[in-house]
């Protein structure tokens, strides 16, 4: 079997550009001390100017042979979160633990809840917490690919502690623990039932409730990891929350196919994004003036970022950068009003 070493090179090698100088500027400060993290990761974070009192708080999981500051200028938060008071978090992997920078979401010891990787973002989280007045009830994580996966891990193993996450081409938690077993799921094959999907966010805490809520993100054409694992993602927290097999509402979102669950109460709670000819990546709507071309960060004409935060409550619509506000030809502007006309015919 081909190893880790000659593998990861090939599947995360960027497809368009180089990472070298995207984070020019970087706004990020460095995390210390933020406990005994038994996963020997490093962190950055990010407060705006205009901090709210009690922040909401969102955790940002970057992919393989990203860095944070890389992450953060593509997909654009920082700029979200200083338009909109939120603090960011940023984990980040380091290559004595990976080669590739991938977090280790395919490993045992660094899956489970009080341990490893997962145990070293909990605590990061916890410090930014005691030292800047987060509120607790509005703590979010999102990721990308392995970051993604590894938003899922701690989705699953300390739901107790988010209000909602957003996994962009990621992975069921818990259905790798080998290398080899992660490479057979990347690649679509070896998937549990729902049933076993579900037991394995329920056996990996204590929690029985109320769960976050969970939105998916996949490319149609994702070579790198299957979209048959969105569709299990989904299979995953729809089973944990009691949800009905078919959604609730399948609708077009920006040109995308969107399908939602929502609970007995109306609430969304679990989004399947689906768009149409995206390879691997991260969404992007480089019009709405948030985010930045890079390795793995696609403009396909809509912003996972902007909606994402929409969808936690982080944003009362959804919006752009303000230097476009005053311009009516922007093409942000011209798809609204068009798809209006189109809804009153």
């Amino acid at each position: 079997m081909r190893t880790l070493s000659v593998i990861l090179p090939r599947i995360t090698r960027p497809s368009t550009g180089k990472a070298a100088h995207l984070h020019s500027g970087n706004r990020l400060s460095t995390l210390t001390n933020f406990g005994s993290n038994p996963g020997k990761l490093k962190a950055r974070y990010y407060l705006p100017p205009n901090l709210a009192k009690r922040p909401a708080l969102v955790v940002a999981v970057h992919g393989c042979t990203q860095i944070p500051a890389d992450y953060d200028v593509c997909s654009g938060w920082s700029k979200l979160a200083e338009r909109h008071g939120f603090a960011l978090l940023y984990p980040q992997q380091v290559r004595d633990n990976n080669g590739n920078l991938c977090f280790n979401w395919f490993l045992p010891g660094d899956i489970r809840r009080e341990a490893g990787e997962a145990l070293s973002i909990r605590q990061m989280i916890q410090t930014m917490c005691s030292r800047h007045k987060i509120a607790g009830e509005k703590i979010y994580v999102t990721g990308l690919s392995a970051g993604g996966a590894m938003a899922n891990v701690l989705l699953s193993t300390y739901p107790e502690v988010f209000a909602g996450g957003a996994i962009i081409a990621g992975l069921p938690y818990a259905t790798a623990l080998t290398l080899s077993q992660a490479f057979e799921r990347m690649r679509g094959h070896g998937m549990p039932s729902t049933r076993e999907l579900r037991a394995k966010v329920l056996s990996a805490s204590s929690h029985t409730g109320p769960w976050p809520t969970i939105s998916v993100w996949h490319g149609t054409r994702d070579s790198t990891v299957a979209e048959v694992n969105a569709r299990a993602i989904v299979e995953q927290w729809r089973g944990v929350h009691g949800l009905g097999e078919a959604p609730t509402v399948t609708e077009t979102i920006d040109g995308q196919t969107r399908k939602v669950w929502k609970d007995n109460d109306g609430r969304q709670v679990v989004t399947l994004y689906s768009i149409e000819g995206m390879g691997h990546g991260l969404p992007l709507d480089l019009a709405s003036g948030y985010g930045k071309r890079g390795p793995y960060m696609l403009d396909v004409g809509i912003s996972s970022t902007a909606h994402i935060a929409y969808s936690w409550g982080l944003t009362r619509k959804l919006t752009r950068d303000r230097r476009d506000e005053a311009k009516p030809t922007h093409p942000l502007y011209m798809r609204i009003v068009h798809a209006r006309l189109r809804t009153k015919s």
